[in-house]
């Protein structure tokens, strides 16, 4: 009761004080857990900065819905001081990143106790393309998300990437990594190459097959002949899997599909040695990795290698079917 009678009796007497009198008294009573609620309510609502300031800033006295009627109604020297408070709602923040100016935005990215919505992040990296001082605060925080790390790096200069390689913590630093690393990644990812037409292939393997020619000999030419259409075709052909199934393996970074591949085809190790010295745009594999792949290659069975490249096409085939289906029904709605 006493309370309230001297917070009702400091009301009355903070609208009759001037200016200079009551920063004082919203400094001192920022830092008070007890202050009197009416007192720093009308010290945080008063429309000078410096009286108001203070409680903003530091008062617990304060409800959220105080700070986002003072956040809608008052000037950036407020909303500067409630940017600066030890934490802040997700509500809060955004209203101050919709409302606030570069300074206001700036303290509230450098905040880490003041939490940010997504549309609040995307808000401030987009202005951080403009501001690398922006930039660098929004890159230190951990709870920044990946796909907007991302953007960020990608929009910043190279002296923002360093200086926040060199300010950040170990975690942080690998999260800027590996945003660094994404973001090259797709800048020089190459376009899809064209599909190949391998009708001619096909009807070539055909007809070698009637004449009894498609055999080891043959394909062996085609891979030291880097025939690339005829050697998948005759693959396909020899394993009776589909031509979608075997093209991956031959461009495969893996060996283990193709040399399965390959004794389903029943062609003997030297050919598939060949086929994989040979494929186009593939790294040279070393003699351990020959080794490695012959003792695969020597102790699958053919029965195996022919089931499990059956179950790979069928495999194939209904991932086709399911992208097919779900283009129909995109284009019946």
């Amino acid at each position: 009761m006493q309370v309230d009678v001297f917070d009702d009796v400091l009301v009355r007497l903070i609208e009759r004080v001037e200016a200079q009198t009551l920063a004082q008294l919203s400094s001192n009573l920022s830092g008070v857990g007890s202050a009197p609620k009416a007192a720093v309510r009308q010290l945080a609502f008063h429309e000078d900065a410096s009286v108001a300031a203070p409680v903003l800033k530091k008062s617990n006295r304060l409800s959220e819905q105080d700070l986002a009627e003072i956040a809608n109604t008052r000037g950036q020297r407020h909303l500067l001081a409630i940017s600066g408070r030890e934490t802040l709602n997700e509500s809060l923040s955004d209203l101050l990143v919709k409302r606030g100016d570069s300074a206001v935005r700036s303290t509230l990215a450098q905040n880490s106790g003041a939490r940010l919505s997504g549309a609040g992040y995307a808000a401030l990296v987009q202005d951080a393309e403009r501001d690398d001082s922006l930039a660098e605060k929004l890159g230190l925080r951990a709870d920044i998300p990946a796909e907007l790390l991302r953007e960020l790096v990608a929009k910043a200069t190279d002296r923002v990437r360093t200086r926040l390689l060199k300010s950040a913590s170990p975690e942080m630093q690998e999260r800027i990594r590996a945003a660094v690393a994404k973001v090259a990644e797709q800048v020089h990812v190459p376009p899809p190459p064209k599909p190949i037409d391998y009708t001619e292939s096909r009807s070539k393997m055909i007809q070698l097959n009637r004449t009894g020619k498609l055999n080891d000999t043959t394909v062996n030419r085609f891979a030291v002949q880097r025939d690339y259409t005829d050697v998948v075709a005759a693959i396909s052909f020899l394993s009776a899997a589909a031509i979608g199934s075997i093209e991956p393996l031959m461009r495969n970074a893996r060996l283990d599909g193709l040399i399965v591949a390959c004794k389903a085809a029943r062609l003997n190790w030297a050919t598939t040695t060949m086929i994989i010295r040979n494929r186009p745009g593939c790294a040279p594999v070393s003699k351990q990795e020959l080794q490695q792949g012959q003792e695969v290659f020597e102790t699958l069975s053919l029965s195996a290698a022919q089931h499990t490249i059956q179950f790979w096409s069928a495999q194939n085939m209904a991932k086709k079917n399911d992208r097919s289906n779900t283009a129909v029904a995109a284009i019946k709605v």
